[in-house]
């Protein structure tokens, strides 16, 4: 192996992420993805490999200033029909995962391979149940039963971000509102009270919801508000007695958990009466951006490009929550993420992937 990268490494990025998206690892599925994962890692007798179920740790042992983790997850989102199936088109791979995030675990394990002495301790992190609730998460279950693996000075998750650094991520709240009502017959209403009714201005608070928007560490973020679900009806001729709404809430790394929930608990104080109910359903924090930090620094000016704020919510989240500073930061559009066309291309490999061997074999001031 060299810590040479070669003049393009493009078209076997592509090839390596093929060949990775055609391992099917739909979340709760992704054994067949860690051996594969591991296969590749054990091929690097610099690096020790350590297993645990499906979740991967590997790491240098090189007695350096700083240790940078590397992190992805192992699993998709569940295909749409066809779109399982790595399709490649000239330098555009499409396929599941091919953004999100197959190919930033290609340019992870191809880091591994070519760089035998980096300039940093490296620790890799693979893990499972990502796309899913977050009590599923093999990266929180590493962290509770192996931290000696992960403790770090800082961490990148491959997530898709075009080669932009993405910093801090949003926190994510969902809450279900129930409202009561009293049955009745449809041809006598005013006998009763249509708690389906009842949720037209909650849904009209949602509609004319302005987030805020604060500026951290130069990146912008934006706080949203949606509803996402709604469940009501007894039958065609029974006005109901029970209505519920789910809304979901992303909100900026400013504001904790308690603040966030209290937040939107007053959006919806108004109308909500004695019976009704307010339910957290799941709340996890967010993470600042941490751009003051060496490495996470470098990393902005070895991209090339201004940072921007993480919108929605990643692992940097559950890094930060064991004091580890963390980014995103890999190839691929993430707009383009769990959609039918999803799609990756060399280009996108190539510069994520010369972008980290510059941080990883350079000093970092």
């Amino acid at each position: 192996m060299t810590d040479t990268p070669p003049a393009a490494v493009g078209s076997s990025l592509l090839a390596r992420t093929a060949d990775l998206v055609a391992i099917p690892s739909v979340s709760h599925a992704e054994h067949e993805m860690a051996d594969a994962v591991e296969a590749a890692l054990r091929r690097c007798p610099w690096i020790e490999v350590h297993r645990s179920e499906d979740d991967i740790v590997a790491r240098t042992e090189l007695g350096r200033a700083r240790r940078l983790v590397l992190a992805g997850h192992l699993d998709t989102v569940a295909p749409a029909a066809g779109h399982e199936h790595p399709v490649v088109q000239g330098d555009r791979l499409v396929g599941l995962g091919a953004a999100d995030m197959k190919g930033g675990i290609a340019v992870f394990l191809h880091l591994a391979e070519q760089v035998p002495e980096p300039a940093v301790d490296l620790t890799w992190s693979f893990n499972v149940c990502e796309e899913v609730a977050a009590h599923h998460s093999g990266l929180r279950r590493m962290w509770a039963e192996h931290p000696d693996l992960l403790t770090a000075d800082a961490a990148i998750v491959g997530e898709p971000t075009d080669g932009v650094v993405e910093a801090g991520c949003q926190g994510t709240l969902r809450v279900a509102i129930g409202l009561r009502g009293v049955r009745a017959h449809t041809s006598r209403p005013a006998e009763g009270r249509n708690a389906i009714h009842r949720l037209a201005p909650l849904l009209g608070a949602i509609s004319s919801y302005v987030g805020r928007t604060p500026e951290i560490d130069g990146c912008r973020y934006m706080e949203t508000l949606q509803a996402v679900g709604v469940e009501g009806g007894v039958a065609g001729n029974v006005v109901p007695d029970a209505a519920s709404l789910l809304i979901n809430h992303r909100f900026a790394p400013d504001r904790d958990a308690a603040a966030a929930i209290a937040a939107v608990r007053q959006i919806f104080e108004p109308w909500l009466e004695e019976g009704d109910t307010f339910d957290v359903v799941e709340v996890v924090s967010g993470a600042p951006p941490h751009l003051d930090d060496p490495l996470l620094g470098t990393l902005v000016a070895r991209s090339g490009r201004p940072p921007r704020a993480k919108l929605g919510w990643t692992d940097v989240a559950t890094f930060w929550s064991h004091g580890v500073p963390a980014a995103n930061f890999g190839p691929g559009d993430p707009l383009v993420a769990h959609t039918a066309g999803e799609y990756v291309t060399a280009g996108q490999l190539e510069r994520a992937y010369l972008t980290l061997h510059r941080l990883v074999t350079e000093p970092v001031r």
